[in-house]
């Protein structure tokens, strides 16, 4: 079971919008150096909405090239299509992927009974391990803890990514899950106060750009060693707040182009960090001891 901070992975582009795989490589590599836990390919922050059907898929091929079996790779296979779902993560388990990260459908917006069977019929369709997205900011539409509990019950769905930063209901979560049904995070402003409650980790942005420091601090939370983690997280406070300065990613890839790993460059319809953003986002980095190229 994957535990610790896994980085939701930005996914590098060359000027002419075009996938930049050495500058993945890199990353890949850079995350490897500094023991994130986990690479999660082609999620939000990977500008899965963007990325054409096969542009996905070779990202996670490459990625899992890139890795060679030294950490696990999750892919982002989720769809607000069942069908397109279905095919997507058939393709990311072939591929060789350790899991699959499945966000709740957006823009449709189905209700409990839908975001139930949907999930269903991906599980039963794949045989590859399974995580939930619940991410209701992007999506429009919560997954309630009794349906999660329910899919809880599905042997390859091992848990979910709670994006909600909801913690009554994510200690609601926690409490009723069964022990093989494992939460992680992804708010990182609040992933430190879910592991206190028995969360165990996260998927995050701020793992782009400061990898080391949340592994040391999701590896304390999960050793029980709270003043360590609490040290540790509020070095990075600032990078969890002005990282959403404005969309995600885009602050992320503003930062991590300033480690000298790869360029800014975003898709349409999102566009590179204003300026007028630079410095609170470099000023983050610094309280974070990172070092700008």
């Amino acid at each position: 079971m994957f535990t610790g901070s896994m980085v939701a992975l930005v996914t590098p582009m060359h000027v002419d919008g075009s996938v930049d795989y050495p500058a993945l490589e890199r990353l890949v590599e850079f995350h490897i150096e500094n023991q994130t836990d986990a690479i999660v390919s082609v999620g939000t922050s990977g500008e899965s909405a963007t990325l054409t059907h096969k542009e996905n898929l070779d990202v996670i091929k490459q990625t899992l090239t890139f890795a060679s079996g030294r950490l696990p790779v999750i892919a982002g296979t989720g769809s607000n299509s069942t069908a397109e779902a279905i095919d997507m993560t058939a393709l990311a388990h072939e591929a060789g992927a350790d899991a699959a990260l499945l966000v709740v459908p957006y823009y449709n917006k189905p209700e409990q009974a839908g975001l139930f069977l949907h999930f269903q019929a991906i599980a039963k369709a794949v045989a590859i391990p399974q995580i939930l997205y619940n991410v209701p900011g992007r999506t429009m539409r919560n997954m309630d803890n009794d349906t999660s509990i329910k899919l809880a019950a599905i042997s390859n769905i091992i848990g979910i990514k709670d994006a909600t930063g909801d913690m009554a209901a994510g200690k609601d979560l926690i409490e009723r899950s069964p022990d093989d049904f494992f939460v992680w995070s992804g708010d990182d402003g609040t992933t430190l106060e879910l592991m206190k409650l028995g969360g165990k980790g996260c998927i995050s942005v701020t793992a782009n750009v400061a990898p080391l420091s949340m592994h040391q601090m999701c590896q304390a939370a999960l050793n029980g060693d709270f003043d360590r983690a609490d040290s540790i997280n509020a070095t990075l406070d600032p990078l969890h707040n002005d990282l959403f300065i404005e969309a995600s990613p885009i602050p992320a890839k503003y930062a991590v182009s300033r480690l000298g790993l790869m360029g800014p460059t975003m898709r349409l319809p999102l566009t590179e960090l204003d300026e007028s953003h630079y410095a609170a986002v470099e000023q983050a980095m610094q309280h974070a001891g990172i070092t700008l190229s």
